[in-house]
């Protein structure tokens, strides 16, 4: 079994541990104590030791004093207080009384048992025999009586060892129970109370010994950090948008106040407000578009594109809209360049990086795609012959609604480059922008189909 399946189910192998010990435990214990048990139950009470020595000393009473017949009368008195068999013998078995022995009670003797001896349990009804030496002279001989019923110990066992067998694996159960449900009750009370946190304040996070666990709840905890981060990262960002996207709109809104107040004539004013119309629906819809992005799992089909079919397709709405010819937008990518990802979504990307690079590209401009296979990734370059953009400032152009004061701020809104890195890192790459001296150079790193 491998090391990687151990640590993804740690917590299944701890529990299964955990109850294979306990298991193990319940049987060793359940073991010893009816073992236990069942050796007390076996034993006689010290009351029967005490009256059956008193008879023992009665009969060596009778045999001193009186001999066969003492004995023999001590005998007929006892059939009296006691059922079952009684004998006095001698060392050799032979009987005392004068009276020889039946063969019922020679069996008797073959069988009997001391008093510190254990009884049996398979004896039925039938009393077991025991063997008590004269207290005085144990030479002289002994009483071999019947053990009187009502001295026979282990009533209760079969009571005892049926609850036993019922109560041993009840109680293990409830404690192993018990040691589960303590085991992910504090983890996952842990869990709840920095959820509820969580809906009170986006910064509360699980911090501690249980992120830094090993197992099932470690991995719950961690991902739950990381959905808290996208997700305040997610709130900051759309609250930022909201703010900047009222901001640009009090523009254009501001643009039409001054105009409806002015001396336009109606043809004016019908450009001027067609005009500002068109400038706030490219805002919601970048703005819609950057939103989505935010929210958005990402594209579920991810398919092997051509890179060159897709410059050309661009590149061609670009010429269409700039007025530039295809010339002007070499690639130098060979035709069989093929990257993994949404169609759509890559089209967007380079459509943004082209018309923000035809905006700043100076008259008789070019934009060249250039790139490199490095392993299972596509290194590629989009890059302009524009003014570039300062050094202190190439990370800060990908913020939305960044726009610089610098030549390459000519129109738009700044969310072209936004919408463009998000996209990419949707797809599990990366891009980034740097001067080439002249222009500017956008990079970016996809993986390949």
């Amino acid at each position: 079994m491998s090391a990687g399946l151990l640590r993804r189910y740690s917590m299944l192998w701890r529990l299964a541990l955990l109850l294979v010990v306990a298991i193990f435990l319940t049987m060793v214990l359940g073991n010893w104590l009816t073992g236990t048990l069942r050796n007390r139950a076996q034993d006689l009470g010290p009351e029967a030791k005490t009256v059956l020595r008193g008879y023992a000393a009665e009969a060596e009473q009778a045999w001193t004093q009186g001999g066969e017949q003492g004995v023999a009368i001590w005998l007929t008195t006892m059939a009296g207080r006691e059922q079952g068999e009684i004998m006095v013998v001698d060392a050799r078995d032979q009987s005392l009384s004068g009276t020889l022995l039946t063969e019922r009670q020679r069996a008797g003797l073959r069988f009997q048992r001391s008093l510190n001896g254990k009884m049996s349990f398979r004896y039925g009804r039938r009393m077991p025999y025991l063997g008590i030496p004269f207290p005085g002279d144990p030479s002289a001989g002994r009483l071999i009586i019947q053990l009187p019923p009502r001295f026979r110990p282990g009533t209760y066992w079969p009571v005892l060892n049926r609850f036993l067998l019922v109560g041993i694996p009840v109680c293990a159960a409830l404690v192993i129970g018990a040691l589960l449900f303590w085991r992910t009750r504090v983890p996952l009370l842990q869990l709840r109370r920095q959820v509820l946190a969580f809906k009170e304040n986006p910064a509360a996070r699980i911090d501690g010994r249980l992120r830094q666990r090993d197992d099932e709840f470690g991995e719950l905890a961690r991902s739950f950090n990381r959905m808290a981060d996208k997700v305040s990262a997610m709130l900051v960002t759309q609250r930022q948008l909201l703010n900047d996207m009222s901001h640009e709109l009090r523009t254009p809104l501001s643009r039409l106040a001054v105009a409806l107040e002015s001396d336009l004539d109606e043809a004016a004013l019908r450009r001027r407000v067609a005009s500002e119309l068109i400038s706030m629906q490219q805002l919601v819809d970048d703005s819609l578009a950057l939103g989505w992005q935010e929210t958005q799992a990402g594209d579920e089909c991810e398919d092997g594109i051509s890179l060159a079919a897709l410059w050309e397709i661009v590149t061609e709405n670009a010429s269409f809209e700039s007025g530039w010819s295809l010339q002007r937008f070499p690639c130098e990518l060979a035709q069989d360049a093929q990257l993994k990802g949404n169609l759509n979504a890559l089209a967007r990307v380079f459509e943004n990086l082209v018309r923000n690079a035809v905006r700043h590209s100076p008259a008789q401009g070019t934009i060249t795609l250039t790139g490199e296979r490095v392993g299972d990734m596509w290194h590629l370059a989009v890059t302009d012959q524009g003014p570039g953009v300062p050094e202190d400032q190439l990370e800060t152009i990908f913020s939305p609604f960044v726009r610089l004061d610098s030549a390459r701020a000519k129109g738009g809104f700044g969310l072209g480059l936004s919408i463009a890195i998000r996209t990419i890192e949707g797809l599990g790459g990366e891009m980034w922008a740097e001067n080439a001296h002249p222009g500017l150079r956008v990079q970016i790193r996809v993986p390949a189909a």
